[in-house]
């Protein structure tokens, strides 16, 4: 399958009805960028190219950007499917600087990572410094996925306590890691909201995302209310 077969197939996928409800929840993105595929197929079609490969798919992971937000999806996927840790490294870094929405951000999760932590974590904290907004949100992203259980070290709460940003998916994820981290890791990450040494809306918004979460005790619950700020 050719690189423009690719694209014709996506299009052959589409759902107008879908395409809109998308429209509006990813306000980044062109509203004529988006063809409207569902997430089921998206995988399917992803499984598929990675089990054939081919030079129309090496085409189109190097295509980049890309003219579609379900291409990017699309590549995500590929990504994500990757079965060697370097060759999905090097791919990575080659579409993280084109990712422009957080939807495209959140669905990379390369399944190689879980068995490669160590090796993973020095890029996550490359990216963790990079100026890319969804650079950053996806390495904050990854921390959260593999590096709050057993590998889980207090000096990466540290780490993106640190971070301050105007963007609002950046401050987004970051508070999400901490509602996922209260939940986890409390004891360790509680102090970080004690000491309030988050940006003041990300402050509040992990301990929204916390009190909204059903793996916070009511005592914890009621804890973290007493410990919002006044923005």
């Amino acid at each position: 399958m050719t690189k423009e077969e690719i694209t014709l197939h996506l299009f052959s996928l589409q759902d107008t009805a879908y395409r809109d409800f998308q429209v509006k929840l990813i306000p980044s993105v062109a509203a004529d960028s988006v063809i409207g595929v569902r997430t089921p197929l998206l995988r399917s079609f992803a499984k598929e190219l990675c089990k054939t490969g081919g030079g129309g798919v090496n085409d189109f992971i190097s295509s980049l950007p890309h003219k579609y937000f379900d291409e990017k999806q699309l590549h995500a996927f590929l990504i994500s499917g990757q079965k060697d840790f370097e060759n999905c490294i090097s791919l990575l870094e080659q579409f993280l600087p084109f990712i422009d929405n957080w939807a495209t951000c959140d669905q990379l999760s390369p399944k190689i990572f879980k068995k490669n932590h160590e090796k993973l974590l020095p890029y996550i904290e490359k990216w963790l410094k990079s100026t890319e907004t969804y650079t950053i949100r996806f390495a904050i992203g990854m921390l959260m996925q593999h590096f709050l259980d057993e590998d889980f070290n207090p000096l990466f709460l540290e780490k993106v306590s640190q971070i301050r940003s105007e963007e609002y998916y950046v401050n987004m994820m970051i508070a999400w890691y901490f509602a996922t981290a209260l939940a986890k890791q409390h004891e360790s990450a509680v102090s970080y909201i004690e000491q309030k040494k988050l940006a003041p809306w990300t402050h509040n918004k992990a301990i929204q995302k916390s009190i909204e979460s059903y793996r916070i005790t009511p005592e914890q619950k009621e804890y973290l209310r007493g410990l919002k700020v006044k923005l």
